[in-house]
């Protein structure tokens, strides 16, 4: 025999003061336009489809480009629409078209992106390898589209776009940042790329660098937060580098672990220095100690 408890609510009292409360809750909030990371993703999916025929591929329904072009309009405009009603950005239709007729730079700067990658990392064996597989590629990828977004001053999307990257790949680039050619992040994993950051060309950056600001307090809105680097810099794994007056000079090295608050002149070497003072003995010298 089941026992029903004598408190729980029944449909028609309880779960109606209960979603009364909660549609009050709801009110806080506004309209958010219908908006949703799984509706990102698949803009994602069929803007890469249009750039990419590596993802064409993967769609098996013989559309031609053309068609994926109108396909991907209509979407665009479906989530834009709502975005811009009411905001002083120009007509919606217009601005989802432009932003198409940037595509074929963006998926240019994707390519010398993905070269990039194959140049910097002796695992890759070729241009696709990195397209499909390469979670650094994708978040960049990712970013390019959502900057492009940002310059025509489309709110929330671009955001969005970037943290379903951020989800996917655990790379964070926000989409304000400003980015160079040929930028190349391998294993992507822990990278923050600050809103107010400046990346120059031929950069590579590996897993668990951040590139942040010194504070973050409201004031700081509107102002630069976050470093430069300059061109054809390299990043290892762990290094933080922080502050909106931060310039990495260009054909710099920036080690791992390094904590960076302040410049760094062009041709530099920056390395993490242990606080301890062992001395690290090879093994061949300590065997000869031994005998």
């Amino acid at each position: 025999m089941t026992v029903k408890p004598e408190n729980q609510p029944t449909a028609d009292n309880g779960f109606d003061d209960i979603a009364a409360r909660l549609k009050s809750h709801h009110e806080k909030y506004g309209d958010l336009s219908g908006m949703s990371l799984p509706k990102i993703g698949n803009l994602l999916k069929k803007t890469t489809a249009v750039m990419f025929p590596h993802f064409a591929v993967a769609e098996n329904d013989d559309l031609s480009l053309e068609q994926r072009l109108q396909l991907l309009e209509d979407a665009f405009y479906g989530l834009v629409e709502p975005l811009c009603r009411g905001k002083d950005v120009g007509c919606a239709r217009l601005l989802v078209h432009g932003f198409l007729s940037d595509l074929p730079d963006i998926a240019d700067l994707c390519y010398m992106d993905a070269k990039a990658l194959v140049a910097g990392d002796p695992a890759a064996q070729s241009i696709e390898e990195v397209i499909l597989c390469y979670p650094g590629f994708y978040a960049v990828v990712a970013y390019r589209i959502a900057h492009a977004l940002h310059k025509r001053s489309v709110p929330l999307l671009p955001r969005m776009i970037t943290e379903y990257a951020h989800q996917k790949t655990g790379a964070d680039i926000h989409p304000g940042a400003q980015i160079g050619h040929s930028l190349a992040i391998d294993h992507a994993t822990g990278v923050v790329v600050g809103e107010t950051a400046i990346i120059g060309n031929n950069v590579k950056i590996y897993q668990g660098v951040t590139l942040g600001g010194l504070r973050v307090d409201p004031d700081q809105r509107c102002k630069k937060r976050h470093p430069t680097i300059e061109d054809n810099v390299v990043i290892y794994a762990g290094a933080t580098i922080l502050g909106g007056e931060t310039i990495v000079g260009n054909n710099s090295v920036i080690g791992g672990n390094v904590w960076i608050t302040r410049s760094v002149p062009a041709w530099s070497r920056v390395m993490f220095r242990p606080c301890d003072t062992d001395e690290i003995v090879p093994m061949r010298a300590r065997r000869a100690v031994e005998n």
